[in-house]
């Protein structure tokens, strides 16, 4: 009986050993997320500041090509979502954009999907799109003088087409943030499909390094 007391104690240990260690991640997530976010997040708005500084307000300059007919620097302000999608409800995708940042931290780190670095990456991406855009929305770079309409708008500089008849609304660090991190997250619900096993979700990827939990010992028989 003593034998089976502590074949028992031993495997409650164990499985208590082994659910803290799998519903941890590691310290470095937060730096990965984190320093994706605000790293994005500044350099969009860097960008944004430098461009428009040196090419002035739309329509004040010709097309600077890089890639002549294909791929230049153009200044433009967004009033929509991505791309142009949805002009004129620019206080509405701030508060979306907000309600988004909280729902991403609140995934990855209470609901654990951070023991994922993929995710973590992804979710980093898609974070420090939403900070460059957002500080535009909320009317930040905006200045009197300027058109009214252009106070929630978003600056965009960055200009591809296939030729005059094809062409890419314009856009900025922030949308290409924004679009990396939704193409890994199709890539992941697509091809890294989460584990049948009851796992938190989110928590399966091309690279969790944290192994699933064994199956401890049965406990033996008094």
């Amino acid at each position: 009986m003593n034998s089976a007391k502590e074949n028992l104690s031993g495997y409650e240990s164990d499985s208590s050993n082994t659910a803290a260690q799998t519903a941890a991640f590691p310290a470095s997530r937060y730096a990965l997320f984190f320093g994706l976010a605000v790293a994005g997040g500044a350099l969009d708005l860097w960008s944004k500041e430098v461009i428009f500084r040196w090419r002035g307000l739309p329509g004040t300059q010709d097309v600077h090509w890089i890639i002549e007919g294909y791929f230049g620097i153009e200044t433009a302000v967004n009033i929509g979502a991505v791309f142009g999608l949805g002009a004129g409800q620019g206080l509405m995708f701030a508060a979306i954009s907000v309600i988004a940042a909280v729902a991403i931290v609140a995934w990855l780190f209470f609901f654990q999907a951070a023991r994922s670095s993929w995710l973590t990456f992804a979710l980093g991406c898609i974070t420090g799109g939403i900070i460059g855009n957002l500080y535009d929305r909320l009317g930040f770079w905006w200045e009197p003088g300027l058109p009214d309409q252009w106070q929630s708008g978003v600056r965009d500089w960055i200009l591809w087409q296939a030729s005059e008849q094809w062409k890419w609304p314009n856009f900025n660090i922030a949308d290409s943030l924004l679009v990396t991190g939704a193409i890994m997250l199709l890539i992941q619900s697509f091809f890294f499909p989460p584990s049948p096993h009851n796992e938190p979700a989110g928590t399966a990827s091309p690279d969790d390094d944290i192994a699933a939990p064994s199956e401890g010992a049965k406990p033996a028989a008094s």
